[in-house]
């Protein structure tokens, strides 16, 4: 699990690839102190395993399903990458629940400051991914904890802070970029216990008790 609290900006050494998979090879400082093989590092908001560990670098594989669903594929020599270890029990929770499970990729349509800060529009790339982008509600876009301001239409936009800006790969995007986003994990579970059971029969799913009316008897509505 992780917090969206960025730790630092690596940069990628090197890519091997053949078909849908992929090894990066990244430079980095901070997270190397205590960075084990096996360890979980969430990578542009996508949760990846070191798989080796030289002076100053890690590895990590890239499967097809990941390669497929996320921005990875996209990421040459030199691309900055945000970079987050897996929170450590008694740690300080910052930012909000993270898995490092991307949800579908978005285009930053547009960057537009805002006095202090900067407002990114972003389009993801599926529509039904609305369902779970409220204002006000959290978001992870490629990596980073960020508060939802508003969602309308086919976008919806953020606000960032300029230390926000200068300490993650957001200060190097511009309009036509693409990121990772993940959605607030309470939200997907929470439509998954509405839903569940609604599956045609004999798909091995019994019927849910959960339904809206059953949520506002019980006060969580």
């Amino acid at each position: 699990m992780f917090t969206g609290l960025v730790e630092e900006v690596g940069s990628l050494r090197g890519v091997s690839s053949g078909g849908e998979m992929m090894v990066l090879s990244i430079a980095a400082k901070r997270i190397m102190g205590d960075l084990k093989i096996g360890d979980s590092v969430a990578v542009n908001g996508v949760c990846l395993t070191a798989t080796s560990i030289s002076e100053g670098h890690f590895t990590v594989d890239v499967m097809p399903q990941t390669y497929r669903h996320t921005t990875l594929k996209e990421l040459r020599a030199g691309s900055r990458l945000n970079l987050e270890r897996a929170m450590a029990a008694g740690g300080r929770f910052g930012g909000h629940i993270v898995q490092g499970h991307v949800d579908g990729t978005g285009i930053i349509r547009g960057m537009k400051r805002d006095q202090n800060a900067v407002v990114i529009e972003i389009v993801p790339d599926r529509a039904e991914l609305f369902k779970f982008i409220i204002p006000k509600g959290s978001i992870t876009i490629d990596g980073i904890s960020l508060t939802v301001v508003q969602a309308a239409g086919s976008s919806f936009t953020v606000s960032i802070i300029p230390h926000t800006l200068g300490e993650t790969v957001l200060g190097y995007k511009h309009a036509g970029d693409s990121v990772n986003l993940e959605c607030d994990v309470l939200g997907k579970y929470v439509d998954h216990l509405l839903h569940y059971g609604s599956t045609p029969a004999g798909e091995g799913r019994s019927e849910s008790k959960i339904s809206s009316e059953f949520l506002a008897a019980n006060g969580f509505l």
